[in-house]
């Protein structure tokens, strides 16, 4: 079958998106197109839409207007395509389980709820543990583990889905170094393997390291593009306002 519209093969597709939140627009008439095999970065000032836009992404909350498409089609009838990781913040850590179920629990997409999860499933978690560096704290209580583990717990979860999409609420905020470390190596590795990730981040200075791509939101989309382009004093200066103060380090 012809594909007559270029939308079917990128993997996030934004289109004239609005969201409101007691009539009040949290996201404006935004879009936004992200290249496969890209990773790419959310970047603006608190109260910018950037967890709302990736919620939104997720079918998690409605848009007022405009449209987003997975690979040319509605969210839902691509949700096996995605893989999220959350805010650690959202996340209820006392539950009672430890860091391999948790990981597991990402094999229920695959399986469906009523297949239970076999050997082949434990050692695809196993190996997500390990590419993460949590493979010794397996059988650890998840409200044992530090902050940067649970993250990183978390992480692993996503990529036992085998995902072509990975969308990351501020996955680095108050981790460890070596956390940051094992996380951005994952992004990358996800990246050369033609996977598409978009992370909402904060750390201005780490976006051009970090990111090839990126987002300059605040309710509206400021700039999207290369990092090498769109990372410039002026755009973010439209982002952040004039008060900021950006040093860049040539």
């Amino acid at each position: 079958m012809a594909v007559h519209n270029n939308t079917h093969t990128i993997p996030i597709a934004v289109e004239d998106l609005t969201v409101a939140y007691r009539e009040a627009p949290v996201l404006w008439d935004v879009d936004l197109e992200v290249p496969a095999g890209t990773l790419m970065a959310i970047v603006g000032p608190n109260g910018a839409g950037k967890s709302t836009l990736i919620k939104t992404i997720l079918g998690l909350m409605e848009a007022s207007a405009g449209r987003v498409l997975i690979y040319g089609k509605p969210y839902k009838e691509q949700r096996h395509l995605v893989a999220y990781v959350p805010q650690r913040g959202s996340v209820d850590w006392d539950f009672p389980t430890n860091a391999l179920d948790v990981v597991m629990m990402g094999r229920y997409a695959a399986l469906g709820w009523v297949k239970r999860p076999g050997k082949s499933d434990r050692e695809l978690a196993m190996n997500a543990l390990e590419s993460v560096g949590m493979e010794s704290f397996a059988q650890r209580q998840i409200s044992q583990l530090s902050g940067g583990q649970q993250q990183r717990v978390f992480l692993a979860r996503a990529l036992v889905q085998n995902a072509q999409i990975y969308l990351m609420d501020e996955p680095f905020q108050g981790v460890d170094a070596t956390t940051e470390k094992a996380i951005i190596r994952v992004l990358q590795a996800l990246k050369e393997q033609g996977k598409t990730v978009l992370v909402v981040h904060h750390d201005l200075e780490t976006v051009p390291q970090y990111f090839d791509r990126v987002l300059l939101l605040n309710v509206r989309a400021i700039a999207s593009g290369p990092v090498a382009e769109i990372f410039t004093p002026e755009n973010l200066r439209r982002a952040y306002g004039g008060k900021m103060e950006m040093v860049f380090e040539k």
